[in-house]
C-alpha cells in the first residue's frame, strides 16, 4: 500500500522525510484535534462530516484553523490521490503550532500546524470480524464532560489510552469505560451497541461519549433496514445480559463482541442483527464517498 505524508504545505512519501517541529504544541502537550478517516474504492467515506465534526472541535479548543473547510476538504482529497491507492486509512491532524516550553497558546505565533497521513490501518486482526472480541469493563473512567467534553476530538488520548493498557493486562481485546456515575460511555476507541428482545441501543452523546461518524451510519442504516433502535443509559447490566454485542469506528468500522466480561455474550457468536448490519454497512461504503483517484488539482495550506 502506498503512503503519502502532508506535513506544513510539503509531500512526503516516506515517514523519514516527515518532520514535525519539537516545540510543536501538539507534540509537547497533546494541543490539537484530529479525524481518523476512510476511503473505500477511491472513495473518501463521509469526508464532509469528519471535516465539519475537525472544525467543531477546533472551536471547542479555539484554534484558528487555517483556510476553509472547502481548502481542507481538497488538501486531503489531494494527499489521498498522491498515494494512488483506493483503500486508505487517512489521519488527519490540526495542532496549536510551534511554541516554546510553556503552556501558553498565545506564543504560537507561526501558525496551526496541518499534518495528514495517508496509508493503512488494522486495530483488530481479520479473524476478529468473524469469531468476535473479548471486552471487559475497565476501572478508568472516562474524562468529565465539564473538564473535557468528549466531544472535542483532541490530541489527548491519555484517559483512552489507561483503559487500553487496563485490557491489554487482562488479556481483552477492548476495554469498556463507564462515567463517574457508572454508564457506559465507550471503548478506548470505538463507539458501542448492544441488541435486546431485537432493539438495537447505544449509549446517548450526554453520558460522556465521542458520537463517532460511524455510529451514525449504524443508526441510519437501522432505519433503513426497519431495526428499532435508540440511544439511552446504559450499564454494565445491560452488556452483560444483552443478546447481542458490537463496536463501531472508523479504524474498526463494526465488529463484533463475543465475551462480554468472563461471560458470553447470547450464545457466544456475532448474532444476526450485527450481520444484517455489517452487510449493509459494507455495502454503503462501496457505494458513496468523494472521488479522489480522479483529482489533478494540487492544493495546499502552507502557512
Amino acid at each position: 500500500m502506498g503512503m503519502c505524508l502532508y506535513v506544513k504545505g510539503a509531500f512526503h512519501t516516506r515517514r523519514e522525510e516527515a518532520m514535525i517541529p519539537l516545540h510543536d504544541h501538539g507534540l509537547l502537550y497533546g494541543d490539537g484535534i484530529f479525524e481518523g478517516i476512510r476511503s473505500y474504492r477511491g472513495r473518501i467515506f463521509r469526508l464532509d462530516e469528519h471535516i465539519d465534526r475537525l472544525y467543531r472541535s477546533a472551536q471547542g479548543i479555539q484554534l484558528d484553523m487555517p483556510g476553509t473547510r472547502a481548502e481542507m476538504k481538497a488538501l486531503v482529497v489531494d494527499t489521498c490521490r498522491r498515494t494512488g491507492d483506493e483503500n486508505l486509512y487517512i489521519r488527519l491532524v490540526v495542532t496549536r503550532g510551534t511554541g516554546d516550553m510553556g503552556i501558553d497558546p498565545r506564543k504560537c505565533r507561526s501558525g496551526p500546524g496541518v499534518y495528514i497521513i495517508a496509508g493503512g490501518i488494522q486495530l483488530y486482526p481479520p479473524e476478529k470480524y468473524d469469531k468476535g472480541l473479548r471486552v471487559v469493563t475497565v476501572s478508568t473512567r472516562r474524562n468529565r464532560v465539564d473538564a473535557l467534553p468528549a466531544q472535542i476530538k483532541s490530541l489527548n488520548y491519555l484517559n483512552n489510552i489507561l483503559g487500553k493498557i487496563e485490557a491489554n493486562q487482562r488479556a481483552a481485546d477492548e476495554g469498556i469505560m463507564l462515567n463517574g456515575e457508572g454508564y457506559v460511555t465507550e471503548g478506548t476507541a470505538d463507539n458501542v451497541f448492544i441488541v435486546r428482545r431485537g432493539e438495537l441501543l447505544t449509549p446517548s452523546e450526554h453520558y460522556g461519549l465521542l458520537v463517532g461518524i460511524t455510529r451514525g451510519v449504524v443508526l441510519q442504516l437501522a432505519a433503513d433496514l426497519g431495526i428499532p433502535a435508540r440511544e439511552c443509559g446504559l450499564i454494565v447490566h445491560d452488556l452483560v445480559t444483552a443478546d447481542e454485542m458490537f463496536l463501531t469506528g472508523t479504524g474498526a468500522e463494526l465488529v463484533p463482541v463475543v465475551e462480554y466480561d468472563g461471560r458470553p455474550v447470547g450464545d457466544g457468536r456475532p448474532g444476526p442483527v450485527f450481520r444484517r448490519l455489517l452487510h449493509a454497512f459494507r455495502e454503503r461504503c462501496l457505494g458513496e464517498g468523494e472521488p479522489y483517484l480522479e483529482v489533478v488539482a494540487r492544493t495546499s495550506l502552507a502557512p
